[in-house]
């Protein structure tokens, strides 16, 4: 996570010291990353909640989600933004190789963006969370920055910086949402087993206090 971190912080600063910024009537890509296993908080519902707010923002908005959960919650309400979707994500730790996959069939599907947003959870430490964005623009929008001239970038080059500026994005995504997902999952597997021992402590306390009443009922 803090590699990718680092790699995804080094990219949002060059579209920041490029001064790119996209159009108003320009198309965007909402990316939602989630994953397709449960019993972590509402670790979900908060990238859900935040990637509707976008597409409420911005009606036609497509959306591309990655992971069951996320899936699920956003059909309920923009099903018909949604253009793609990734299972089997969250099993393991993400791998660079996975975002590559999943930036590679964006493209092949010819999803046309100005700009793309990435929801993911930030990861703030084991116990706290925050679902926040990650931006990547095209190539066009790219080119037309206020201060693209102070970079010398030729066409094919301008070409695979997208490409890869799209798969560092997701996999900087990927990365944070996992370590937020396993932070979750410990602090709700903590908090019931401290509830069942608690449980266990009532109830062998209630269980001795009924066996001594008949014990003292027999004398």
């Amino acid at each position: 996570m803090e590699v990718a971190r680092t790699f995804g912080a080094t990219q949002t600063a060059l579209f920041t010291n490029a001064d790119t910024k996209p159009t108003e009537e320009g198309t965007t890509l909402v990316i939602t990353v989630s994953s397709d296993r449960g019993l972590c908080g509402g670790i979900h519902s908060s990238v859900s909640k935040a990637s509707r707010k976008h597409v409420a923002e911005k009606p036609n908005s497509q959306v591309v989600v990655l992971g069951d959960k996320a899936k699920a919650q956003l059909s309920r309400t923009i099903r018909n933004n949604i253009r793609l979707s990734f299972n089997q994500i969250g099993k393991a730790t993400p791998t660079y190789a996975e975002a590559c996959a999943i930036a590679d069939t964006i493209l092949k599907e010819k999803i046309e963006f100005d700009q793309a947003i990435i929801v993911y959870n930030y990861f703030k430490s084991v116990i706290s969370y925050e679902a926040e964005t990650i931006p990547v623009f095209s190539e066009s929008t790219f080119s037309k920055s206020g201060n693209f001239d102070a970079y010398e970038v030729e066409d094919d080059v301008l070409e695979n910086l997208h490409e890869f500026a799209l798969a560092n994005s997701i996999y900087w995504g990927l990365a944070e949402g996992h370590a937020s997902e396993m932070a979750s999952k410990r602090s709700a597997m903590e908090n019931a087993t401290k509830n069942a021992g608690e449980m266990i402590d009532k109830l062998t306390l209630t269980y001795n206090r009924g066996r001594q009443a008949v014990i003292t009922s027999e004398l």
